[in-house]
């Protein structure tokens, strides 16, 4: 994938920061009362759903953010910015 930028509004979200000797994830869960601007790396994000992108961390961590807008909206500045 592309290296640069794609700038997200980003609020609530779940860091992952790995697994206990039973093979479940310990999580934190980070609430926000709202969404904040973030320039996120284009080469740290993993998957994007509904309503998270999952983006890898320090230290293998992954993190679960909710953000702003639809799908769609993501996706179409997502392919202008990799282009």
């Amino acid at each position: 994938m592309k290296d640069g930028f794609i700038k997200l509004k980003l609020g609530s979200h779940v860091i992952v920061h790995g697994f206990d000797e039973n093979n479940k994830e310990i999580i934190e869960n980070v609430i926000t009362d709202e969404y904040s601007e973030k320039l996120v790396a284009i080469n740290r994000i993993k998957s994007i759903g509904e309503k998270f992108v999952l983006t890898d961390y320090v230290d293998g961590r992954w993190i679960y953010w909710e953000y702003e807008g639809s799908f769609q909206s993501l996706e179409e500045n997502l392919k202008r910015c990799v282009e």
